[in-house]
């Protein structure tokens, strides 16, 4: 009896030592999964990084804000926060111009490629420097919205960021603005309904400048939701709360206008209260996100305060509708964004929350 009794003892000891063993190893491995550089479900989907260095080939004037060295700073960043080597690589190709002119007026894609192809040193207008590289390279950014498109719908990459120039959400059916030449993210939109049958978009655009060309695109489309926040009034002089859709459209575009200076408790509470609940209601097949990074504190341009954390919380709101209603299918579009430093920081805050 006695020996059996010591037998239990040693058990129950040996068993006991166990757990404390597993349990020590879980901690350190919630530590590792929620560290610095942690990605949920790293290990088994990918996030996608849709660049090529012919993005720099768009050269634009002397201390323009829209310069190759934004691209530089975002892989540079990318590669010194760890992120750079755990993301699906995908090397874009130009956009056939069919697609590119289901959004831009034919005859615009024509003057643009003669433009750039001339030497003229602008494309309609002062702020829309070109070079002779500059069409291929517009074609190069709007084929990337393709690519991320195609890696999300068939599963290879669970969400994308495209990491383009020249960007894309001002650019009017007829002519550049903004430093636009084609609008990126509403190709990829046209494309991802005419070749995946993602019919239902939702569109978020948290750029400090409203986007006046996806506006104009889906302004009577009821298959997709557009929601923007952004300063106002402000360049381009469109985003007014009152422009809510017309026709079928009525009611699918939500403007978020904010004053100068606006921090991240107005963003916050516009997200929950005002995204939230109608991206619920309209149940999307596909979020897109045109991501300008000009509203961070640190922009010269944007005149508001939000940190390099604070795009991190956004974009995680926004996956969170994304993974509750569509397989947490995303692709990201940089946009604006014209602090160096800042791009280093919050773009990868950006692309380790899209998951």
């Amino acid at each position: 009896m006695a020996e059996r009794k010591a037998r239990d003892c040693g058990g129950l000891l040996l068993l006991r030592s166990t757990l404390s063993f597993l349990l020590s190893q879980a901690s350190q491995l919630t530590d590792f999964f929620n560290g610095p550089l942690a990605m949920s479900a790293e290990d088994t989907v990918k996030i996608a990084l849709v660049y090529s260095d012919r993005f720099l080939g768009h050269r634009t004037t002397p201390g323009h804000p829209e310069r190759p060295e934004r691209l530089t700073a975002i892989i540079d960043g990318l590669k010194k926060s760890g992120l750079y080597d755990r993301l699906l690589h995908l090397a874009p190709e130009p956009a056939p111009r069919e697609l590119v002119e289901a959004v831009h007026d034919p005859e615009y894609v024509e003057r643009a490629r003669i433009t750039c192809r001339s030497g003229t040193p602008f494309l309609d207008c002062m702020d829309c420097p070109v070079c002779e590289e500059s069409f291929e390279t517009a074609l190069l950014a709007a084929g990337a919205g393709l690519a991320a498109v195609d890696a999300v719908a068939a599963g290879k990459a669970g969400a994308a960021f495209c990491a383009v120039r020249p960007p894309g959400h001002h650019a009017e059916r007829d002519r550049a603005m903004g430093f636009c030449m084609f609008n990126n993210l509403a190709i990829a939109a046209r494309y991802a309904r005419r070749q995946h049958g993602l019919e239902r978009i939702l569109i978020v655009d948290f750029d400090v400048h409203h986007p006046n060309s996806t506006q104009a695109t889906f302004y009577e489309d009821p298959g997709v939701l557009l929601f923007s926040i952004h300063r106002y009034p402000f360049y381009p002089g469109t985003g007014a709360r009152g422009e809510t859709g017309a026709g079928e459209g009525r009611g699918t575009n939500i403007n978020v206008p904010f004053a100068a200076g606006r921090g991240m408790t107005g963003y916050r509470k516009a997200f929950e209260e005002e995204l939230g609940p109608a991206a619920a209601a309209f149940d999307p097949d596909l979020v897109l996100i045109s991501a300008g990074f000009d509203a961070h504190q640190r922009d010269p341009l944007g005149g508001m305060e939000l940190t390099s954390a604070d795009y991190g919380e956004l974009t995680s709101m926004v996956a969170a509708i994304a993974r509750e209603h569509c397989g947490g299918r995303i692709v990201s579009f940089l946009e604006g964004g014209y602090d160096l430093q800042a791009l280093s920081t919050a773009v990868p805050e950006h692309i380790k929350a899209l998951h």
